[in-house]
């Protein structure tokens, strides 16, 4: 299996893998600009035009979009990002054309019908709706606003009700006009794929379109603070976030090792600390989450507000012990997860194709997986336990706390607990 790219002279790349043995094929455009692109007033729109893209164009109709892909029992979806907003089609090897013309023909044809705007903005309200019931995906998006105040960054995919309200056709038109330019799409396939067929297919859909260049985008600044909505749920919801590094940082993969090490399994530290050993929770995780030029390395949990304040206490506490006797041990279970993780998931050509497409947004071109377990294998546990130390002591923090947090410590007292 090699990995292929071609520039067309307008600027758009197309990264393809043939992945032998498969008798079907993920295809789609991901396109570079996402969330952190939006101006405040555009605050939710990359998310929209997600959508609008599926409710018809100059040739088809919403409906006719669905049976074109699903007559040939193929899958179509979109999802948006705060760095990317891919449009994607998976369908067996003889259809791979046809899912190359329908995602060009919904980016390039789009009508944005304005029946069809009101009618999807109903749906995105009711979306917006029931993000805000689910605590566990609200209180992201509230440490996500305190990690990048006043930032493209820390604003909410989905966008504020006030924008969604009065989003018009001309706004997603304009938009599409910054945005969408030849430069900023990638075309990835992988799986039962040919990438000469690719690339004279991505010419004759796509070669006409002129170059714009890409819009700069706002560079991401950590800030501290902390987010407290006292609600009467059942659960207390915790979420707490240090700076880490971004894709292109050298500490990138230390910081997944760490995380993995830290609340990544069942094996890790939290969970056997604080749900195994005192059971104060059900669920408790670490992750690390990574941009073009920043990141987070983020605790998750929930429990009772009673127990609030010991589990984050106890949280900070195992943080600082991470950094003093973290062992080898731990560090080659995580780094095994780690490729465990990321091996299994290249088994399946969709995770293949959007693995591609990132790596060519990120470094211009994909790096051999070799290279990449390489890196991995590469963190000791000396850069593991250094990691450790800035996470505990002097990595700038942010809190989000939702549900019954009248006993849960606030920012500053967690703090004081890392100084201590």
């Amino acid at each position: 299996m090699t990995v292929e790219l071609t520039t067309l002279s307008n600027g758009l790349r197309i990264v393809s893998e043939r992945m032998d043995g498969l008798q079907s094929a993920s295809i789609g455009i991901w396109v570079s600009a996402g969330g952190r692109n939006e101006r405040l007033e555009q605050n939710g729109i990359a998310h929209f035009l997600e959508h609008m893209a599926f409710k018809g164009t100059g040739t088809r109709t919403a409906l006719q979009i669905a049976e074109a892909i699903e007559d040939v029992g193929g899958y179509i979806n979109a999802y948006t990002s705060r760095e990317v907003t891919a449009y994607y089609c998976r369908v067996l090897e003889n259809d791979t054309r046809l899912a190359m013309e329908v995602i060009a023909d919904i980016l390039r044809n789009p009508l944005f019908d304005q029946r069809e705007i009101e009618i999807e903005r109903g749906v995105i309200l009711q979306e917006i709706g029931q993000a805000l019931d689910t605590p566990d995906d609200v209180i992201f998006d509230w440490l996500q606003d305190r990690c990048y105040q006043d930032q493209p960054l820390g604003r909410t995919i989905l966008g504020e009700t006030a924008n969604v309200r009065g989003f018009s056709q001309d706004d997603l038109k304009r938009f599409v006009g910054e945005h969408y330019g030849p430069e900023q799409l990638i075309l990835s396939a992988a799986g039962a794929v040919d990438h000469a067929e690719l690339v004279a297919q991505a010419e004759a859909l796509f070669g006409d379109m002129p170059r714009r260049g890409a819009m700069a985008f706002e560079p991401g600044r950590f800030t501290s603070g902390e987010m407290r909505r006292e609600k009467p749920l059942e659960q207390a919801h915790f979420a707490l976030a240090f700076e880490g590094p971004g894709y292109r940082d050298p500490d990138f993969y230390t910081a997944q090792i760490y995380s993995i090490a830290l609340g990544g399994g069942m094996s890790s530290r939290l969970f056997q600390e604080i749900r195994e050993k005192r059971g104060l929770c059900y669920t408790i995780f670490a992750q690390t989450g990574a941009y073009e030029d920043t990141g987070l390395m983020t605790v998750y949990a929930g429990t009772s507000g009673d127990e609030m304040a010991d589990l984050a206490g106890i949280t900070i506490d195992e943080m600082k012990r991470a950094a003093e006797d973290m062992s080898p041990e731990e560090v080659a279970r995580a780094r095994a997860q780690m490729k465990a993780g990321m091996l299994m998931g290249l088994e399946s050509s969709s995770n293949r194709a959007e693995r591609m497409a990132r790596m060519v947004q990120i470094w211009g071109d994909v790096p051999p997986i070799e290279d990449t377990v390489a890196k991995i294998d590469n963190v000791t546990t000396g850069d593991v336990r250094d990691f450790a130390e800035q996470m505990a002591t002097t990595a700038p923090a942010a809190l989000a706390l939702y549900g019954p947090v009248t006993k849960a410590p606030d920012l500053g007292t967690l703090q004081a607990r890392r100084a201590a």
